[in-house]
C-alpha cells in the first residue's frame, strides 16, 4: 500500500509524463522539419507553442517536488513495465507501470495540451 496521497501521486506521475511529451513533440519537430509540407510554419508553431506550455507546467511540477523533498526516478524497463522509484517523505516505494498505459497516457495528455486547453479559453471570450 502506498504512503502517498492522491494528490502527490498525481504531481509525480506529471513529472514522469510530461518529459515523455517533450520527447515526442521534439521528434516530431524533426519529423515537420524535414518533411515536404509546403507550410511548414504553422506545424512548427503549434508544436513549439505547446512545448512552451509543458515546459511551464513541468517546470512548477518540479518546484513542487523539490519543495516537498519528494523524487522521482526511472529504475528499470522491459518490453511489458517500467519501473519507477518515488522517495515520498523519507519512504522509498517502486511502482509498476504497464508501458501501454504509459503511451495512452502520454497521448491523452498531448490530445489535451494540442488541443483541449484551448477549449476552455475559446469559451471565455465568447462569454
Amino acid at each position: 500500500m502506498t504512503r502517498i496521497p492522491t494528490g502527490d501521486r498525481d504531481i509525480i506521475e506529471q513529472a514522469i509524463y510530461l518529459p515523455m511529451l517533450l520527447t515526442v513533440l521534439n521528434r516530431d519537430l524533426i519529423v515537420v522539419n524535414t518533411s515536404s509540407f509546403k507550410l511548414k510554419k504553422p506545424y512548427l508553431e503549434l508544436i513549439e507553442e505547446t512545448m512552451k506550455a509543458i515546459q511551464k507546467d513541468l517546470a512548477e511540477v518540479k518546484r513542487y517536488l523539490h519543495k516537498n523533498n519528494i523524487k522521482v526516478e526511472r529504475l528499470k524497463s522491459d518490453d511489458a513495465f517500467t519501473m519507477y522509484m518515488f522517495v515520498y517523505k523519507g519512504y522509498e516505494e517502486e511502482h509498476n507501470y504497464f508501458n501501454p498505459r504509459l503511451r495512452n497516457r502520454t497521448e491523452e495528455l498531448l490530445r489535451y495540451y494540442l488541443f483541449e486547453r484551448y477549449k476552455n479559453t475559446h469559451l471565455e471570450k465568447k462569454a
